[in-house]
C-alpha cells in the first residue's frame, strides 16, 4: 500500500491531510491523484464513500499553487446537491488551509448577495450547483473563461435530477483547453456520450469502496405493516441504544410526519427535504453533526453527499423503487471502512422492491424479529389505468390538498375580519350612559346678505347655411373681424369658364363637361363584299366627326338629364340610356383610346360644390 508522500504531494498539503486523519490513500486516490497532478483528464467510476473529494481536491490545490496567485476563477467543481457542494467546499478549505488560495461555494435556495460579494473579492476554486451558477453567469456576475480545471462530481445523479442539459450549458461557458476530471458511480449511455465530448485521452479509474457496504454494514429487514412503522422505529431506537440515526422516507410529507411523531415520543428529531429552506436544512444538519439531534429524517436528496462521521445507524422507513438508491442510502454509514447498521422496514406492498434489492445484492437480506409483525396482506390499490397506487404518495397528495384548503380558509377569514374592522370604524361609536355636559353655544354672528350676481347676456344660437348649430358666440367673432368692401355672395359657377387656375380638389369636384369621343365603326363585311347602307346613321357619323362644343355647366346638366337629344347638340351617352332609345339617331358610345390619360374633369362629380363670387 502506497502512502500520500509517495504520490508527489507537497508538504503543506500533506500536513493538512494528516490533521484530517488521512493516513493511507484509498484505491481511487492512489490512481487519480498522480494523473491529476500530471494534468491528465480523469474518468473515475466509484461508489460513494471512496474518498473522491480528496482524489480531485489535492491535484487542484497543488496545480493552482504552482501556477501562482490569481484573481479569476481557475477551478470549477460542479455538484448536483447543495449539501454536497457545502461538504466539498469545507473539505477543500481543510486540505488547503496552509495555502494562499481562496475557495467559495454558491448554490440556490438562499440570497445571492453574499455570494456575489465573495465572488467580487476574487475566488480561485469555486464549488457550485448548476442552477445558481447559470443564473449568476447570465447576470454577468462571474466569468468562467479562465477556468483551467473542471470537475464534474456525481454525474449520474445529475442525470437523475434532470441537470444534464444544464451541465451542457455550463460546459459551453468553459474554455476548450482545460483539464477535466469526471466522477460517476454508474455510467449510463447518456453519461458516456458526455464523456466522449468532454474528455481527451482520460486515465480511467474504477474503484469500489474500501470495503463493500454488503460486507461491512450489518443489514436487516423488518416485515411490518405500514401503520406500525413509527412504533417499530421508536422501539428500535431504544433497543439498539442508537447514538445518531439517519431515517429515509419516500415523500417530504412523510419526513415531516415521522419527525413530528418522534418528537412527541421525546426523541430529538428534525426533517430535511426540498421544501425546507437552505438555511433550515443547514441548521438541522449542523445540529445533527454536533450531537444535538438524535435522528435526522430525510428524503433521497440526502442519499448522496452527506458525510457524517461515525454515523451508527441508517433506517429505511420506506424502501426505494430504484435498487441502486438503497446502496447510496446505507452508504451513509460504514464510512472509510468503519462499521454500521442498516435496518429497512418493508410492508406488504413493498415486497417487490425488496426482491429487486436482493437481486442487486446477489444475496437475501436477513429478516429481523420484532414485536410488530406483519398482519395485513392486501395488495395496494390500483388507479383507473391499472397502476398500483402507493399509499405514501396518496397520503402526501391528500395532505397537500388539505393544506391548500386550510390556507384559503385562513385567507378568507382574514379578509372577513378586515372588512368587519373597516365597517366598525365607519359606524359612529355608541354613547356611554351618564350625564352629558351641555356645550356652551355662542350666538350666531350676523352674516351680510350676498350681493346678487350680475345677469349674463342670453346667448343666441345662430345657424350656418349648412344647418349645423353654432355653439359659440359667432356674432361677436364676426364683429371683431375686419369688414370687406364687397359682400360675399354664394352662387354656383363653373370654374372651367375663363382663365381660372384650379387646384386638384376643385378640378375633381367640377361639373362634368359635355363632350364625347366618337370613332366610326368598322365595316361589318370585308372590302368588296356587300354594300354599306346609307341613311340616318351615316348622317349621324358626319355630325360626330364635327368639332365638339363645350356648353355651360347649367345647360350641360339639363342636357345630360334629358332623355332625347337636343336638335343641333349631340346628347351625352351613358349606361343609363338603352340602345333601343338611341337606335336610328346616334351611334353607340366609344371609349377614348387607352393610351390617353384621363383628366380629373372627366370623372363623375360626387357632390355639388359651392363657389365664392368675389366680383
Amino acid at each position: 500500500m502506497k502512502s500520500f508522500q509517495s504520490l508527489g504531494i507537497r508538504a503543506p498539503i500533506l500536513s493538512a491531510l494528516a490533521d484530517c486523519g488521512y493516513q493511507e490513500p484509498t484505491l481511487i486516490q492512489e490512481k487519480a491523484i498522480p494523473a491529476g497532478l500530471a494534468g491528465r483528464d480523469v474518468l473515475g467510476s466509484a461508489q460513494t464513500g471512496t474518498g473522491k473529494t480528496c482524489a480531485f481536491g489535492v491535484p487542484i490545490l497543488q496545480r493552482l499553487v504552482k501556477a501562482g496567485k490569481g484573481t479569476d476563477i481557475r477551478a470549477l467543481i460542479l455538484t448536483p446537491t447543495r449539501e454536497l457542494a457545502i461538504q466539498i467546499d469545507e473539505n477543500l478549505k481543510a486540505y488547503g488551509k496552509n495555502l494562499p488560495l481562496t475557495e467559495a461555494v454558491i448554490f440556490g435556495g438562499v440570497g445571492q448577495a453574499p455570494q456575489v460579494e465573495q465572488l467580487k473579492k476574487g475566488v480561485d476554486i469555486l464549488t457550485a450547483t448548476p442552477g445558481r451558477l447559470l443564473d449568476l453567469a447570465g447576470q454577468g456576475l462571474l466569468d468562467l473563461s479562465h477556468v483551467s480545471i473542471f470537475v464534474l462530481d456525481e454525474a449520474d445523479r445529475m442525470l437523475d435530477m434532470g441537470f444534464i442539459h444544464d451541465v451542457r450549458r455550463v460546459i459551453k461557458l468553459l474554455p476548450e483547453k482545460k483539464q477535466t476530471m469526471f466522477f460517476s458511480a454508474t455510467l449510463p449511455p447518456e453519461i458516456l456520450d458526455l464523456v466522449d465530448t468532454l474528455l481527451h485521452d482520460p486515465v480511467k479509474v474504477a474503484a469500489a469502496p474500501v470495503s463493500s457496504p454488503v460486507e461491512v454494514i450489518r443489514q436487516e429487514v423488518c416485515l411490518v405493516d405500514r401503520g406500525n412503522k413509527t412504533n417499530l422505529l421508536a422501539f428500535l431506537l431504544e433497543e439498539e441504544q442508537v447514538k445518531n440515526a439517519l431515517v429515509f422516507t419516500r415523500t417530504k410529507h412523510g419526513a415531516d410526519k415521522v419527525a413530528r411523531d418522534l418528537a412527541k415520543r421525546g426523541v430529538a428529531a428534525a426533517a430535511i427535504h426540498g421544501n425546507k429552506s437552505q438555511t433550515a436544512r443547514q441548521e438541522s444538519l449542523r445540529r445533527f453533526k454536533a450531537g444535538e439531534l438524535q435522528v435526522l429524517v430525510a428524503t433521497d436528496i440526502a442519499a448522496r453527499g452527506l458525510d457524517i462521521e461515525e454515523l451508527s445507524h441508517v433506517f429505511n422507513y420506506n424502501l426505494s423503487e430504484v435498487p441502486e438508491t438503497y446502496i447510496h442510502r446505507i452508504g451513509r454509514t460504514g464510512r472509510a471502512g468503519h462499521g454500521g447498521t442498516a435496518i429497512s422496514f418493508c410492508d406488504y406492498g413493498e415486497l417487490p422492491m425488496l426482491k429487486d434489492i436482493e437481486k442487486l445484492l446477489k444475496k437475501p437480506v436477513p429478516r429481523r424479529e420484532h414485536p410488530f409483525p406483519m398482519e395485513v396482506f392486501e395488495a395496494p390499490k390500483k388507479d383507473a389505468k391499472g397502476r398500483p397506487v402507493n399509499p405514501e404518495d396518496a397520503e402526501a397528495r391528500q395532505a397537500a390538498r388539505e393544506k391548500n384548503a386550510a390556507r384559503k380558509q385562513q385567507a378568507a377569514e382574514k379578509a372577513a375580519q378586515k372588512a368587519q374592522a373597516a365597517q366598525s370604524q365607519a359606524e359612529p361609536a355608541p354613547e356611554k350612559p351618564g350625564k352629558r355636559k351641555k356645550k356652551k353655544t355662542k350666538a350666531p354672528a350676523e352674516v351680510p346678505a350676498p350681493e346678487p350676481a350680475p345677469e349674463k347676456p342670453e346667448k343666441v344660437r345662430r345657424t350656418f347655411p349648412h344647418g349645423k348649430q353654432n355653439r359659440g358666440d359667432l356674432q361677436a367673432f364676426l364683429d371683431s373681424q375686419p369688414q370687406e368692401a364687397a359682400p360675399v355672395v354664394f352662387a354656383h359657377r363653373n370654374p372651367l369658364e375663363g382663365d381660372v387656375i384650379m387646384d386638384a380638389t376643385a378640378r375633381l369636384l367640377a361639373s362634368k363637361p359635355v363632350y364625347q369621343y366618337y370613332k366610326p365603326p368598322k365595316a361589318s363585311h370585308p372590302e368588296g363584299q356587300g354594300k354599306k347602307k346609307k341613311g340616318k346613321k351615316e348622317e349621324a357619323l358626319k355630325e360626330a366627326a364635327a368639332p365638339k362644343v363645350s356648353l355651360p355647366a347649367e345647360k350641360a346638366g339639363k342636357a345630360h338629364h334629358r332623355q332625347g337629344p337636343k336638335k343641333g347638340v349631340p346628347a351625352p351617352l351613358n349606361k343609363t340610356h338603352s340602345k333601343r332609345s338611341n337606335r336610328g339617331r346616334i351611334p353607340p358610345r366609344v371609349e377614348p383610346p387607352k393610351s390617353r390619360q384621363k383628366d380629373s374633369t372627366e370623372q363623375k362629380s360626387l357632390m355639388k360644390p359651392f363657389y365664392i363670387d368675389h366680383d
